[in-house]
């Protein structure tokens, strides 16, 4: 009799990562992992972490808070960095904040970060972080606008103030990176990770 796969936990409320998740057919719950993501950066930017270090200490921070109150799950923690000429920037706050995102990165190609925790009863835990560059062109003013006006809040769920399931891909001129990379979950190296741990049938 095969054994049923681990619980899998989402130490994340993102919505983008939860439809990922639902769509690849993987049975999980999520929790909300409650963490100063600042002082977490500004502890990493202090200790003269990289980027790439500073995105699996937040991720691993969300994993280890939520693996408290599941102790027998796998625990899912993953977050995601933009690098702009070498700046690290934070969600938006508002919509006037998403707007000096975009002017930010009009013209010019950034990076996104997506790091992945695995935490898990019986083994060590697990640590991955992927790349992917981003050029977003030159658009007009008046392009901006209406974008922020058609897409709303929703903008502000994202570290770049864009959604490439949504309008936001008319934003860019070039992408180089996984797609799975970009939404924050880079999914087949996790599939592959869940597989050896017991988190999905084989």
């Amino acid at each position: 009799m095969t054994e049923s796969p681990q619980r899998l936990v989402l130490a994340s409320k993102s919505i983008s990562r939860r439809q990922i998740l639902t769509k690849a057919g993987i049975a999980y719950e999520w929790a909300d992992a409650d963490v100063d993501e600042t002082k977490i950066k500004h502890q990493g930017l202090a200790d003269e972490k990289s980027p790439d270090e500073i995105a699996v200490m937040l991720a691993h921070a969300k994993a280890l808070r939520v693996a408290k109150q599941h102790a027998d799950a796998i625990v899912l923690g993953c977050d995601q960095i933009l690098v702009s000429d070498g700046h690290l920037f934070d969600k938006p706050q508002d919509l006037d904040d998403a707007r000096q995102h975009l002017m930010t990165f009009r013209g010019t190609s950034h990076t996104l970060i997506s790091a992945m925790v695995l935490l898990s009863p019986d083994a060590a835990p697990w640590e991955y972080t992927d790349h992917a560059i981003l050029t977003v062109r030159e658009f007009s003013d008046t392009f901006l606008d209406d974008y922020i006006k058609s897409e709303g809040e929703s903008i502000l769920t994202s570290v770049g103030a864009y959604r490439l399931e949504g309008r936001g891909i008319q934003l860019f001129d070039d992408i180089v990176g996984n797609y799975f990379t970009i939404l924050g979950l880079p999914l087949l190296p996790l599939l592959n990770e869940l597989r050896q741990r017991g988190g999905l049938e084989v």
